[in-house]
């Protein structure tokens, strides 16, 4: 008898130590192994390092909104605003140029100041009025494009944009491409905010436990505003870089950011730790999304695929964050 219970102990030990293989190194090992796979079909195109730095530059975007929406989950809040709020920063920063005449300069850093806002907007609705943070988002996302469709009236601001401006995301400093200069910048300046300020220390406790935080003394709602305003701010780079790239500001331009970033956070939250939100493997979560879809784009493959691909990623992403979670509880 001693025996059997011995061997079933065994067992599930040697269960729980592959799936917590799986889930803390899944993401890396299928990204490497989808790495080779593409590599070896089309070897001439795919590991090129022309289409690595296409890779990186594609993903730039999609990691810094990414970012963005880490620190919000880090916090406890899920923000379904951020594409939405993107698109409107892409509009806003071209209309005040264009329209306003306003100094590039000076645009970024009005649209970015009223993405700020919006943020902390966000976080005032969720913790003083208690409306739960996906309905909050969602109603302040539907809110945003309507003021996006009052601003543009539907049309692309195009016209008359400085050239400064479309040189912001296609132009290079000292042969990289500023977009991923600039990502490299804002995920560097959130890992250290999270991993080494009080700010940081805050967010994640109020994330972990936000009745225990409260009573340790922190100030759960203005921590929990702080990184719904972060996520904002990130989405406001995302729409002004992307407004950039494409030469326009237009209503829906960023709005099919919203799934990937929320597969790559949570892929991310898988990869490395127990199911935590985590800057590093969130950039892990990004480079894995852009190589697929890069693969796909290389061999062709119909646009529906690639929808198969963003919503089967995001399902497994959520499966082995929860695997994580459930495996470090125990």
């Amino acid at each position: 008898m001693a025996d059997n219970a011995e061997t079933k102990q065994t067992k599930r030990n040697s269960r729980r130590s592959a799936l917590l293989v799986v889930s803390k190194f899944g993401t890396i090992i299928g990204m490497v192994i989808m790495f080779l796979a593409f590599s070896i079909a089309v070897p001439r195109i795919f590991p090129t390092p022309l289409n690595m730095v296409n890779i990186i530059n594609q993903a730039s975007l999609s990691a810094i909104i990414a970012g963005g929406l880490t620190v919000a989950l880090i916090v406890g809040e899920m923000d379904l605003s951020i594409a939405n709020l993107a698109s409107f920063a892409g509009v806003l920063v071209t209309g005040l140029m264009v329209n306003y005449h306003l100094p590039m300069g000076w645009a970024i850093v009005v649209v970015l100041v009223v993405c700020i806002l919006l943020g902390i907007l966000n976080g005032i609705i969720i913790t003083k009025l208690r409306v739960n943070a996906v309905v909050a988002t969602l109603g302040t996302g539907s809110i945003i494009v309507g003021l996006n469709f009052a601003y543009a009236r539907g049309v692309p601001i195009a016209s008359g944009l400085p050239d400064a401006f479309q040189n912001l995301s296609i132009g290079k400093t000292l042969g990289i491409p500023n977009n991923i200069l600039i990502m490299v910048v804002v995920l560097f300046l959130l890992w250290v905010f999270l991993n080494y300020t009080e700010w940081g220390v805050q967010l994640r406790a109020t994330g972990g436990n936000s009745s225990a935080a409260r009573l340790s003394g922190i100030r759960v709602d203005r921590v929990k505003m702080l990184g719904l305003s972060i996520g904002s701010f990130c989405a406001g780079i995302t729409g002004i870089l992307l407004a950039s790239l494409i030469g326009s500001g237009t209503s829906a331009a960023a709005d099919g950011y919203l799934m990937p970033a929320f597969a790559a956070v949570f892929l991310g939250s898988a990869t490395l730790k127990d199911g935590d939100f985590h800057i590093v493997g969130t950039l892990i979560g990004v480079f894995f999304i852009a190589i697929g879809f890069n693969g796909l784009a290389i061999f062709g493959a119909p646009t529906y695929v690639q929808y198969f691909f963003r919503g089967g990623i995001l399902i497994i992403a959520v499966g082995l964050s929860s695997v994580a979670r459930i495996i470090a509880t125990k």
